[in-house]
């Protein structure tokens, strides 16, 4: 059996409990000598050597399988652990603490375990539900390799969480759904999911067994800027892969602004950040359109969308993108009757572009209004 000392994420027990599968007693603790600090652009910290002391919990008596749990979860971080005396309400013990093998984690600012909780928590322990799944399956240095994108699907889960409104359709409830196997053939950018399930038929008797295969692109934001003084809107251009992979004789492609919406951030968050990195675009107010599943058969991607009310002076087009993404986007000034016949001719071809485009259509003569009578 064994005692381990934890500093950081693991304080909170949700997570700990999360990772070990089960609850834990702990006991406040403290690592003479020591400091806490954020690894330098990380969402997690790091002890180093050096300062009053670090405070954080005991957890003793744990057993080989909790051993093998927290290794997984950790060493994806490239930490492994060292024995040192901590101290516990008076008492002196010899305990396990994870530490950072190598430099390739920085110290930064030091650390709080509030301030993570508060930005952090719910989706580090939604994601940790994920990390674990894989356990025995896939190496933790590969974890890691996905962990940004873990984070990422496990805020889009806690967003889909919430539900929606069910005055027509069916209402899930407890046993609606029996998942009977899951595997992740594939897990990179994107992920591919396989599950063997049953589900409640209309008649209220479950289904068989059947294989059911989801492509998981997690949660997108998207604007159309919309200048309603001028009355045009900026449309961007880029090459897109899945035209060129179905063999569209013209991959590059007329949309609005999109992106990610990142594991921290709000979709209205994530559509200012993208028409900053795409265009260099300052958005003022925001008009909700519609929160949408493009392809439900297949995807699990979600998708929030709005107009975006801005300023759109003719230097307002140009070239942008982020480099370090390898973006090359084009950005179009076009006026409302314009677009609207790119729309008419076939043009216009993306989804999200097309429903925005009938919502401005349908609010347009609402916007300009209010903006004629300066309200």
């Amino acid at each position: 059996m064994a005692n381990l000392f934890f500093y950081g994420t693991l304080c909170h027990r949700p997570l700990l409990s999360a990772v070990l599968g089960r609850d834990v007693s702990a006991r406040p603790a403290r690592l003479p000598g020591h400091s806490v600090f954020w690894a330098a652009g990380q969402n997690f910290p790091l002890i180093a050597e050096g300062g009053a002391g670090a405070d954080g919990v005991l957890v003793e008596g744990l057993g080989p399988e909790d051993i093998a749990r927290l290794d997984h979860y950790e060493g994806g971080f490239i930490y492994r652990t060292r024995d040192l005396t901590v101290e516990a309400q008076g008492d002196r013990v010899t305990a396990r603490v994870y530490f950072p093998i190598d430099a390739r984690w920085q110290p930064g600012a030091p650390w709080r375990l509030e301030d993570w909780v508060r930005r952090w928590g719910p989706v580090t322990v939604e994601a940790a539900a994920d990390v674990m799944r894989l356990q025995g399956c896939v190496p933790s240095e590969e974890v890691h390799r996905r962990y940004g994108r873990m984070l990422v699907r496990a805020a889009s889960r806690l967003r889909a969480g919430t539900g929606g409104p069910t005055r027509l359709r069916r209402h899930a409830g407890p046993g609606d759904i029996v998942v009977e196997g899951w595997r992740q053939p594939y897990a990179h950018f994107f992920a591919v999911e396989d599950y063997d399930l049953r589900f409640r038929r209309f008649d209220g008797s479950m289904s068989e067994t059947v294989d059911r295969t989801a492509f998981i692109s997690n949660d997108a934001a998207v604007v159309l800027p919309y200048d309603p003084a001028r009355d045009r809107v900026l449309l961007i251009e880029q090459f897109r892969m899945g035209p060129f992979a179905r063999g569209d004789a013209e991959p590059w492609l007329v949309e609005a602004i999109a992106g990610q919406i990142d594991a921290d951030e709000t979709p209205q968050e994530a559509v200012r950040r993208e028409a900053q990195e795409e265009a260099g675009l300052a958005l003022s107010e925001l008009i909700e359109v519609a929160g949408y599943y493009p392809t439900p058969g297949s995807k699990a991607e979600f998708l929030y969308t709005y107009i975006g009310l801005a300023d759109l002076p003719d230097t307002a087009a140009g070239l942008g993108g982020a480099e370090e993404e390898a973006e090359d986007i084009r950005a179009h000034l076009v006026s409302f009757d314009d677009f609207m016949a790119l729309m008419d001719s076939g043009e216009v071809v993306n989804g999200a572009l097309l429903l925005l485009g009938m919502a401005l259509a349908r609010r347009r003569a609402a916007i300009r209004e209010v903006l004629r009578s300066g309200a």
